[in-house]
């Protein structure tokens, strides 16, 4: 992961990168508007005022919204308009999305409105960007969306205080959104033809929940292939299973890049064996690392693009080309792209949790784990070492199965039959932030689990990777010696893989494949 640099990010409307949305949403890096931009927002604002002085009949200018799309309003009815629609819409359910994805879903906003098709104000957009770079973030009720319309009910919620309405957070207090922008020392802005319809018709709830999960997921996937490493020496697994001649006759890049990461993590190990020196094979969660996570990498690698072309689109209705003098009203805003993405995500990072659960069992089994203690208890029998740890991890390995259920797959007709078919896509974002953040805490108990299994092994030693990993992981958490209450560990752990930067000293001490490799 790189340093976060102290200038801001420009924003383009067309270049935003995953890594840049996770530096502003997670380390408050400023953004800024580039001036092609601010000249695009002004020149199509122009020809929507022209439009508005035509009396021109324009879904979401003149008309309602939705199954009222036949129903005109008249000019001096316009404001009311935009009120009522963000006031009517703001119907979010259950708890406040986390402060780091509503700051995501501001950046991604301010990202669309700048490609200049929404015909929103400038000083709009302006106000959002002085609301993230001063840390002004909407509460927003993370339930409520159906994923087609555009992310309707959350987004309503953030632009309940841009109009001084709502509720937000500013400097860690919840307080009514008027006090928060006044605090901040901002004013709210009086909605006009338009500006409520392009403030909330995108898919930037669903995208900005898959944007964060996607990067942690890409993290994950590094940390994956580094325990699975450790649990090879741990299990003496046969290193042939990773050589190079076996995967370059089947080319996928994320098995290629699996094999070589754990041959070279391995690199020097005394623990690993040869075939026929224990045994001739090892089982699938073992011998089959390479094949299984690089599944979950090349999926990961298909996510991360599609998530790049989405937050750099328009995805509002309609959108407004004024060169061509056209008003298109279109389906940008459906969130089946995504959807279908976000399933996927769930699908790749439970995987890596199944397969790592698989190996934890090795570990602590003692009918297959080569020697070591039963559940790696220093006095089994009166200790139980870790095996409920093996529990707990098929747990939320369980949990991961329901919830990888795809989403994309149900719609529910909603306004009047018209939108007659809906993505469900952020209901797929949100469950696949939940399974990234439980395949965490499976591959952390993997992770202690081989800590443990090494210091049995004692005096053979790991590889120079391996090395590397079991040293950090010994300073962020002991040798279980005697039983000790183990949820504690595991957050740590789980946390401690989290942190940015975890594993850059690693990269450099050997060769490792990383997202961008």
């Amino acid at each position: 992961m790189l340093e976060i640099a102290n200038q801001s990010v420009i924003i383009h409307g067309n270049s935003l990168t995953i890594e840049e949305v996770v530096q502003v949403a997670r380390h408050y890096k400023n953004v800024d508007l580039a001036e092609e931009s601010c000249r695009k927002v002004n020149h199509t604002r122009k020809y929507v005022e022209k439009l508005l002085q035509e009396k021109k009949v324009v879904y979401g200018l003149t008309t309602g919204f939705g199954k009222f799309s036949d129903t005109y309003i008249s000019p001096e009815d316009t404001k009311a308009l935009q009120l009522n629609l963000i006031r009517s819409h703001s119907c979010g359910i259950g708890a406040p999305l986390p402060e780091d994805v509503v700051r995501a879903i501001l950046l991604l906003r301010i990202n669309a409105l700048s490609l200049g098709y929404s015909g929103i104000r400038l000083e709009v957009i302006r106000l959002m960007v002085e609301m993230l770079n001063r840390n002004v973030v909407p509460v927003i009720p993370e339930k409520g969306s159906l994923g087609a319309s555009g992310d309707l009910a959350p987004l309503s919620h953030m632009v309940l205080v841009l109009i001084g309405e709502g509720e937000a957070y500013y400097q860690g207090q919840r307080m009514p959104g008027a006090g928060a922008l006044a605090k901040a020392g901002l004013t709210p802005i009086v909605l006009e033809a338009k500006e409520g319809l392009a403030l909330i018709n995108g898919t930037q709830v669903m995208t900005a929940v898959g944007t964060l999960a996607c990067w942690d997921a890409l993290n994950l996937a590094n940390w994956a292939d580094c325990a699975a490493a450790l649990t090879c020496e741990a299990l003496r697994a046969v290193k042939e299973a990773f050589d190079p001649a076996t995967h370059i006759v089947r080319p996928h890049k994320g098995q290629k890049q699996v094999a070589d990461n754990i041959r070279h993590l391995t690199a020097g190990s005394r623990l690993m064996t040869h075939q026929g020196e224990l045994r001739v094979q090892d089982a699938y969660s073992l011998r089959c690392t390479p094949q299984v996570h690089g599944a979950s990498r090349d999926a990961l690698a298909y996510i991360a693009e599609k998530l790049e072309i989405e937050i750099n689109s328009a995805t509002d209705n309609p959108l407004i080309f004024p060169d061509e003098e056209k008003v298109i009203s279109g389906g940008n805003f459906h969130g089946q792209p995504i959807a279908l993405a976000m399933d996927h995500l769930s699908i790749s990072a439970a995987e890596l949790a199944n397969i790592s659960e698989r190996r934890i069992e090795r570990m602590v089994n003692p009918h297959l784990n080569e020697g070591l203690p039963p559940f790696l208890a220093k006095n089994g029998g009166l200790q139980s070492g870790f095996m409920i740890a093996q529990y707990a991890a098929a747990a939320v390995v369980s949990e991961n199965k329901s919830l990888a259920h795809p989403a994309s797959v149900d719609s529910i007709p909603s306004s009047g039959n018209q939108e007659d078919h809906v993505s469900m896509g952020t209901i797929g974002a949100r469950k696949a932030k939940q399974i990234v953040d439980n395949a965490y805490a499976v591959l952390a108990i993997e992770l202690l689990c081989g800590a443990q299994a090494i210091d049995f092994r004692s005096p053979q030693q790991p590889g120079q990777g391996t090395k590397w990993l079991y040293d950090r992981c010994r300073e962020q958490v002991a040798f279980v010696d005697a039983d000790r209450v183990l949820s504690g560990d595991f957050a740590v752990i789980a946390e401690w893989m989290k942190e940015p930067g975890v594993l850059e000293e690693l990269f450099a001490l050997v060769p490792f494949h990383t997202y961008k490799s």
